[in-house]
């Protein structure tokens, strides 16, 4: 097990900034084919930087969380076993270590571009409202979260200095509102499921999500917003334009985003959903479709027979 300092800043969880990614695969299957290798090279920088950036962000965010939620995560099954609701570390560590960290990414970020120090600034200020108050508010916590996970994505174009898809946005945005109902249902049903089996528990969600059928409703509606809006833009002119008959191929691999957020929402209702990272990496059918459509975008946008293929079978 990792020592205790670095679980609290939930190393696992750094796995989230792939979406400042995104756009640099774009670009490079894009704008970047012809791209000198020194160009590849700067962008490349600016991008790992951009990406340590939010990891720094995210975790010192996660450190002050933890150190402000301790009392409560306590009275969680599975929360209980964080560092500070342990006592594996004091609240006043976890909140030193999170101030500096989200300093440390502000430092970061202007080595990039004032952009991008921008968006790390505009998800640093999202954050301090998320642990001030809008965590506590129903639905509002959610859409926060997800806001956060759009500006990584936002700040990855504006680290290559591209414009932002409106796409990107779009379906970011719908499928981290789902992984946040994902992560909502997942604690509810642990704490329901410890409850049936004598645990004395009287943890409650803190923004008021008591009903599963609820939470069911909104996976429901958010995953299939994220399945349309996925095929939609594979289908656009939009990504016609950039990518040619290669983005056909994003919709044949519609089947494999279909799986990950099927399984996303059965571990959800069985309680082992507390990260959506931690879901991914510990479910088996959810881990092959994710590495299945990462190597099939992959494929379709960098493997030229496969563009000769897709040519051939779609006009």
């Amino acid at each position: 097990m990792l020592p205790a300092p670095l679980r609290l800043l939930r190393p696992g969880d750094w796995a989230k900034n792939v979406f400042v990614l995104v756009p640099l695969v774009f670009w490079l299957a894009g704008e970047g084919r012809g791209a000198q290798p020194e160009q590849i090279a700067e962008q490349l920088w600016n991008v790992a930087l951009t990406v340590i950036a939010f990891s720094m962000a995210g975790s010192g965010f996660y450190a002050v969380n933890d150190a402000l939620d301790f009392q409560e995560d306590r009275k969680h099954p599975t929360k209980r076993r964080r560092p500070v609701a342990s006592g594996a570390v004091t609240p006043q560590f976890a909140i030193t270590m999170g101030v500096a960290l989200v300093i440390g990414s502000i430092a970061v970020a202007w080595c990039v571009r004032p952009a991008v120090l921008a968006v790390i600034g505009t998800y640093i200020v999202l954050q301090v409202a998320y642990n001030a108050k809008l965590k506590r508010v129903r639905l509002l916590d959610v859409l926060t979260v997800a806001s956060g996970f759009v500006l990584r994505a936002i700040a990855g174009a504006l680290a290559l200095g591209i414009a932002v898809s409106t796409w990107l946005v779009v379906v970011v945005f719908a499928f981290t509102l789902f992984l946040g109902f994902v992560k909502r249902l997942g604690d509810l049903s642990a704490a329901d499921m410890a409850r049936a089996q004598g645990d004395s528990t009287d943890w409650k969600p803190r923004a008021g999500y008591n009903s599963t059928e609820d939470l069911n409703w909104l996976l429901a509606t958010t995953g299939s917003v994220t399945m349309m809006a996925y095929l939609v833009y594979s289908l656009s002119d939009h990504a016609r334009g950039i990518f040619g008959v290669r983005a056909t191929g994003f919709a044949l691999l519609a089947p494999l985003v279909f799986v990950v957020i099927h399984r996303l929402y059965l571990r959800a209702n069985s309680g082992r959903a507390e990260s959506p990272v931690t879901v991914v990496l510990s479910d088996r059918s959810a881990l092959a479709a994710s590495l299945l459509f990462a190597i099939g975008v992959l494929v379709v946008l960098f493997w030229p027979p496969a563009e000769t293929a897709l040519g051939t079978l779609f006009k």
